[in-house]
């Protein structure tokens, strides 16, 4: 494998033991294709707002995230790694949560899933912007068509209308969000350590996300029921701390271009769990949909793992 060959980012080596790197990549992709259920469950119910549960769930994280770096005593990130720290909280922190709870208040975790399943190609996208690669035009083309595809789907499932509705824009803008937080935190992963770049991102984002919530909460007070408080608990200790613990120390150890692939399984999880937690009816329409963004997605990272021409350095982030 060579040392650019990477289907999230490009890294000077690959570490060894590729199966522990894969096996860790799917237990982080287990542990996040829950995220969109119980987001769903959280919120559509009305007792809890879609502010409140995708910034509280943040402070909730960045409270163990904070107390596990002041107890293995971790030295401080430096210099521009604040800034790239701020993107990704800014992208999985702050961006697809929130844009997210938004979506899910309206649309069903199913088809949520079918959209987000453009991630792996839009991190993939994001990676190539920011290490300077020069993929081959068939990259360029099958992430069009995975994002071609998704829009597809989302326009002629409206319910009966056609056209994109405010959620579905709002889980494309999930998906950049999300796209640019793993792209970068994955680069971040072979500086500070895979759980310590989550756990950082989580306590820059913390004075923010914590006065989002108690806006929130006292603009309308939360009134959930104990299932959606422990769908929120889920979302603030797994999808928001635990799971990136595994899912980065995947993509740290390596190789990336196969264990990024292992992300194409979350949709095809998440819409399983929503048929089986929600009862949300699996039409052929999703079925057909999710294969047809995940198929693109697929193939898009493989041909840029298999064929990119390799970038000196990442671009580098203003000071």
């Amino acid at each position: 494998m060579k040392p650019h060959n990477s289907a999230t980012l490009a890294v000077p080596t690959v570490l060894p033991s590729a199966r522990s790197g894969l096996w860790w990549g799917l237990l982080g992709v287990a542990a996040f294709s829950f995220t969109l259920p119980f987001t769903r469950i959280a919120v559509a119910g009305g007792g809890m707002s879609p502010l409140f549960a995708g910034s509280a769930r943040a402070v909730v994280a960045a409270v163990l995230a904070a107390a596990v770096l002041a107890a293995t005593r971790q030295r401080l990130p430096r210099g521009t790694q604040w800034a790239r720290l701020a993107l990704v909280a800014g992208g999985v922190v702050a961006g697809f949560p929130l844009l997210t709870s938004f979506a899910l208040a309206t649309a069903p975790a199913s088809h949520g899933a079918v959209v987000v399943a453009l991630l792996p190609a839009a991190t993939a996208t994001v990676a190539v912007l920011r290490t300077g690669e020069r993929p081959p035009r068939r990259f360029w083309l099958l992430a069009a068509v995975g994002a071609g595809a998704a829009g597809g789907f989302a326009a002629v499932q409206g319910g009966g209308q056609a056209g994109l509705h405010p959620s579905d824009l709002l889980l494309f803008a999930a998906v950049v969000a999300g796209a640019v937080g793993y792209a970068e935190g994955g680069i971040l992963t072979r500086e500070l350590g895979a759980w310590q770049t989550i756990s950082w991102a989580l306590v820059l984002a913390a004075p923010v996300m914590g006065g989002l919530a108690v806006a929130a909460a006292l603009s309308r007070p939360p009134a959930a029921g104990p299932g959606e408080w422990a769908a929120f608990a889920y979302l603030g200790v797994v999808s928001m701390f635990l799971g990136f613990f595994a899912w980065y120390r995947g993509l740290g150890i390596g190789p990336m271009a196969q264990v990024s692939q292992v992300q194409l399984v979350q949709p095809v999880l998440t819409i399983c769990w929503a048929a089986l937690l929600l009862h949300e009816e699996l039409t052929w329409a999703t079925v057909l949909g999710g294969l047809a963004v995940i198929l693109c997605a697929g193939v898009a990272v493989r041909t840029r793992s298999r064929k990119v021409q390799p970038a000196a350095k990442p671009k580098p982030m203003p000071a």
